[in-house]
């Protein structure tokens, strides 16, 4: 028979439930402690997942982009277009109602001619000095690859332009660069733009 008393055993039995019941609240911490653990890596993870599409959507958007510049050439009579990213296939180049010159589309090279558009803007700054620079702005609508895919953009581009007095032979009108003024626009915005700013006499 067991030398203890009842006090001893109610002792040694409130000593045991003590036990179990620290290692059952050490169980559950631990259970708590692993569900935040793993939930934390989970929403790490789904936040990695969703900067890595973010940053592919927004290297994909900027390599589909299009940025023209332009590379002047016979002496200031032409301008060629270019792209650094993509290669350009057709061209439309829309001018200001105003103006009088009908919409160009090279048909070979993506180029900007001062023949188009020479007459009229001679004639409008006559009776001025020879020597004069401007901007005529232009609607520039491009089609181009983008990998494998056929994309279009457009957007009004300042033409700059200067004249210079020749001898015996009037004026002459010659192309300096291109500026981009606007992503995207039409017609309507850019006779406002040229009705705004066309050069006086």
């Amino acid at each position: 028979m067991s030398s203890e008393t009842p006090t001893e055993r109610r002792e040694a039995a409130a000593t045991r439930r003590r036990w179990v019941t620290l290692a059952e609240v050490v169980a559950v911490a631990g259970v708590l402690i692993a569900a935040l653990t793993l939930w934390t890596n989970w929403s790490e993870h789904r936040a990695d997942e969703a900067d890595k599409i973010a940053a592919q959507s927004s290297a994909a958007r900027e390599r589909s982009r299009i940025e023209l510049s332009a590379i002047v050439q016979d002496g200031g009579d032409t301008l060629l277009l270019k792209d650094a990213r993509h290669d350009l296939q057709d061209v439309t180049i829309t001018f200001p109602r105003a103006l009088g010159v009908s919409p160009q589309r090279p048909p070979a090279e993506p180029v900007i001619e001062g023949a188009w558009f020479s007459a009229p803007l001679l004639t409008l700054t006559d009776g001025g000095s020879d020597d004069r620079a401007g901007r005529l702005p232009v609607l520039v609508s491009v089609q181009y690859f983008d990998g494998d895919t056929t994309r279009s953009a457009s957007g009004i581009y300042d033409v700059i332009w200067k004249t210079e007095g020749r001898m015996l032979r009037g004026r002459a009108l010659k192309l300096e660069g291109l500026r981009v003024r606007q992503r995207g626009g039409d017609q309507a915005k850019l006779d406002a733009i040229w009705a705004r700013e066309k050069p006086a006499a």
